[in-house]
C-alpha cells in the first residue's frame, strides 16, 4: 500500500495567491474584450499586460487601510502597471471578480475531486474481483440473513461511488457560472457582449440573469454533493469498522509497521482512518448546511454568505479529497480475514436457508402462514440449541412429507445463493 496524500494541491486551489491571480486574469480579459471593441487604447492594453502583476503581501497592506480587498487589489495591480490601470474594472463591481473567480476555483476542485473518485472506483473494483466468490453472511438489522460475497460489498460502493462523482461532476458545471453584469446585474456600463466574450475564454458560463452576485443555490448544490459522497464514504467506513469489531473480525484497517493502536492496551489494532472519515462527513455535512442558509439574501446583495463560503469551500473540498486518498489507501491494503469470515458463515447455517425452505414449502401446497410456522420453530430451536436448522428440518416427519432430504440440503448450499455474483458484477461495471 502506498500512502498518496501529502502536501495537497487542493489548498493550493484556495491560497490568496490563485484568488488574486483570477482576478487579474479577469480584469485583463474584460479589458481585451472591451479593446476589441475601441472602447479600450490597444496601447493601454499592452502595458497592462506587459506590467500587471499581484503580490499577496501587498495587497493584504493596503488593505489594513482600505478595508476592501477588491479595492487594495486594484491599487496593487495600479501600482505596478501606472496611469493605464484606470482602464481597469470599468463598469465592473467587486462580485463580477469574485464569483467568476469563485467558479474558476470550483471547477479546478472538482476536477481534483472526481479524479480521487476514480481512484477509488478503481480500487474498489479491484477488490471486487479478487474477492468476487469470497461467500459471506449477509447481515439485516445486524442479524445474520442470507450469504452474499465481498465481491458484492465491494461492487456496491464502487457504483455508489461513482453516482456521487457524478452527482458532483453536475453541481460543478452548475456552479461553473460567472457574471460581468455589473453593479445589480444590469450591465448598466457594459455591453452585455463582453460578459458572452470573457466567460466564453475562461470555459464559464453566464447567469442568464443575476443581481449583483451568481445565485447561491448554484454552490449550495456543489456542496451538498460533496455532502453526500462523504456520506457515502461513512457508510462504508463504518461497515469496515463494523466488521473489524473484535467478535466478527472479518476485515482489518492497514496497520502499518510500528504503529501502535492504545497508549494503554499494546494488543490494539484500531480502525482509527476509518473512524475518522466517519467525523470528516459530519462535517461535510455541516457545512452543506450552511451553504444552504447562503441562498437567501437581501434584494441584489449582502455580504452574510462571503465570510462563510471562505470557509466552507476550501474546508469541503479540502476534507472531502483527503477523505477520497485516504479511504483508498484502506481499500488497497484492506486485509480480509478469509478464515474468519468463514467461520461466521458457518455459524449462521443454522439460519441462512430459511426462506428457501419456506418458499419450497409454499410451492409443495402448505400456505405461507403454515409454512412460516414450521420454518420459524425449528429455527429458533436451532439458535437455542446450536444445532443446525437443516438437521432439525430433515428429522421433521412433516417437513419430509413435502420435501426430500436432498431438497432440504439444497436450499442450504452456498453456491446456489450466490449464482448470479458474476451477472451482477458485470452489471457494476466490473469484468469477472
Amino acid at each position: 500500500m502506498i500512502e498518496r496524500y501529502s502536501r495537497p494541491a487542493m489548498a493550493a486551489l484556495w491560497s490568496d495567491e490563485a484568488r488574486y491571480a483570477h482576478w487579474l486574469r479577469i480584469e485583463i480579459a474584460v479589458a481585451a474584450a472591451m479593446a476589441g471593441r475601441g472602447d479600450v487604447p490597444a496601447e493601454a492594453l499592452d502595458k497592462i499586460r506587459e506590467r500587471a502583476s499581484v503580490s499577496a503581501e501587498r495587497i493584504a497592506e493596503i488593505e489594513k487601510v482600505t478595508r476592501h480587498d477588491v479595492i487594495a487589489f486594484l491599487e496593487c495591480v495600479g501600482e505596478n502597471v501606472g496611469p493605464e490601470a484606470r482602464w481597469l474594472h470599468l463598469g465592473l463591481t467587486s462580485s463580477d471578480l469574485l464569483d467568476t473567480a469563485l467558479a474558476l476555483q470550483i471547477t479546478a476542485a472538482a476536477s481534483l475531486l472526481l479524479a480521487g473518485a476514480r481512484d477509488l472506483a478503481g480500487a474498489l473494483a479491484e477488490k471486487a474481483k479478487e474477492h468476487a466468490h469470497l461467500a459471506a453472511i449477509g447481515r439485516t438489522h445486524g442479524i445474520h440473513a442470507e450469504p452474499l460475497t465481498y465481491g458484492l460489498k465491494f461492487a456496491l460502493w464502487k457504483v455508489e461511488v461513482e453516482r456521487g462523482a457524478a452527482r458532483i461532476e453536475r453541481a460543478a458545471g452548475e456552479a461553473a457560472t460567472g457574471k460581468i453584469a455589473g453593479a445589480v446585474g444590469t450591465f448598466a456600463h457594459l455591453d452585455p457582449a463582453i460578459e458572452e466574450e470573457v466567460l466564453a475564454s475562461l470555459d464559464l458560463a453566464p447567469e442568464p440573469v443575476s443581481s449583483q452576485v451568481v445565485q447561491r443555490d448554484r454552490h449550495a448544490s456543489f456542496v451538498a454533493a460533496l455532502a453526500l459522497l462523504g456520506g457515502s464514504l461513512e457508510k462504508m467506513a463504518t461497515e469496515i469498522r463494523a466488521l473489524q469489531r473484535s467478535d466478527t473480525g472479518e476485515v482489518l484497517e492497514p496497520f502499518r509497521k510500528g504503529q501502535k493502536g492504545s497508549s494503554a492496551m499494546p494488543h490494539k489494532r484500531n480502525p482509527i482512518v476509518c473512524e475518522r472519515i466517519t467525523g470528516m462527513a459530519r462535517l461535510l455535512r455541516g457545512n452543506a448546511l450552511a451553504a444552504m442558509e447562503n441562498i437567501a439574501l437581501w434584494h441584489e446583495r449582502d455580504i452574510s454568505h462571503s465570510s462563510v463560503e471562505r470557509v466552507i469551500l476550501p474546508d469541503s473540498t479540502i476534507l472531502l479529497d483527503y477523505m477520497l486518498h485516504r479511504f483508498t489507501e484502506v481499500i488497497e491494503g484492506l486485509v480480509i480475514v478469509e478464515e474468519k469470515v468463514g467461520a461466521n458463515l458457518r455459524s449462521a447455517r443454522a439460519t441462512f436457508g430459511s426462506q428457501a425452505i419456506l418458499l419450497s414449502l409454499a410451492r409443495k401446497g402448505l400456505t405461507r402462514k403454515e409454512a412460516y410456522a414450521v420454518v420459524q420453530r425449528h429455527a429458533l430451536e436451532a439458535l437455542e440449541s446450536d444445532r443446525e436448522l437443516e438437521d432439525l428440518l430433515a428429522a421433521d416427519p412433516d417437513v419430509r412429507r413435502y420435501l426430500s432430504e436432498e431438497e432440504i440440503r439444497g436450499a442450504f448450499d452456498v453456491k446456489h445463493h450466490c449464482r448470479h455474483v458474476d451477472f451482477l458484477l458485470r452489471r457494476a461495471g466490473i469484468d469477472v
